[in-house]
């Protein structure tokens, strides 16, 4: 059996969620609506909006998939970072929606009209608990196996939504018990919910955007790798960076003074084949060799 490339992959998650999203988005409309629940209609917005912020995504994988051209040599990987930050900024602003909303509620409303949510609200909650946590683990998978930071998002987007439904479902409860005022106070801690899950989404498309290094862990890794290969006598130098989601890695290594020039090449070589092959997620590999001279 035929199977997918990472690109394949990302498209049908894509898919699948989309899918999901649309049949939620429209089945808490109608739940928000008839259970007469504020928090159901803002967590309905929040599950629409995953429809555009998922096709972000899908367009972000697709131009990052691109080979290099002549303009872009070094590849298209940080699409998938700025598909990453138009999906922070659909967040935001649906957040801050959703909060206006709540407060709009709480300070400019007839306290006394604010109307009780009905069941159905409270059905239509738990159900996008458990839907959205599953598309969380469904999609973050798909993201791990890629690599893709852009997929990653969209996996974290469906966990806030998740949260959001968690205090839909508590303020539609509270609303329930005679505190009709927690069903827009639950709309503001959605709000808040979304703007956290925007702001490490930005924060983290723009390290990958700013050849920001890989964590220590990951260094450290490549360092022993390196040290391993034969006629490695030392590491004067490693640096990295992040380029989307693949990573540069710029080594200088020491290696024998007396090796002719085809002996010092060959360790050179073999570091980069050796670091190109167990560290999957390394674009390039630049080595420089200095020779090790006697003290």
């Amino acid at each position: 059996m035929r199977t997918r490339t990472n690109e394949q992959l990302a498209m049908h998650v894509a898919r699948v969620t989309i899918a999901w999203n649309l049949i939620l988005s429209v089945y808490k409309l109608i739940a928000g609506i008839y259970a007469h629940s504020s928090a159901m209609l803002s967590d309905a917005v929040h599950s629409a909006s995953d429809v555009f912020s998922t096709v972000i995504v899908m367009i972000g994988v697709r131009l990052a998939a691109k080979k290099p051209d002549q303009e872009h040599p070094y590849g298209h990987e940080r699409m998938e970072c700025v598909a990453a930050l138009l999906l922070a900024g659909i967040l935001l602003a649906t957040g801050a929606g959703i909060g206006y909303a709540g407060v709009r509620h709480i300070f400019w409303a007839d306290q006394n009209a604010l109307l009780v949510p009905g069941r159905a609200a409270m059905l239509a909650a738990a159900v996008s608990v458990a839907v959205k946590e599953a598309m969380y683990w469904y999609t973050r998978a798909a993201a791990k196996k890629t690599g893709s930071g852009a997929l990653m998002a969209d996996a974290w987007h469906h966990r806030s939504d998740a949260l959001s439904s968690v205090g839909s479902f508590a303020g539609i409860f509270g609303a329930r018990l005679g505190f009709p005022v927690l069903d827009p106070l639950a709309s503001i801690l959605i709000c808040l919910l979304i703007g956290k899950a925007a702001v490490s989404i930005a924060r983290e498309a723009i390290d990958k955007m700013t050849d920001h290094a890989c964590d220590p862990a990951y260094s450290d890794a490549l360092s022993q790798e390196v040290a391993r290969q034969a006629g490695v006598v030392g590491i004067d130098r490693l640096d990295t960076r992040l380029f989307g989601d693949r990573i540069y890695v710029d080594l200088e290594i020491r290696a024998d003074a007396a090796s002719t020039l085809c002996q010092a090449h060959e360790v050179a070589h073999r570091v980069h084949d050796a670091v190109e092959e167990h560290f999957p997620k390394v674009k390039h590999c630049m080595v420089h060799v200095n020779p090790d001279e006697p003290q």
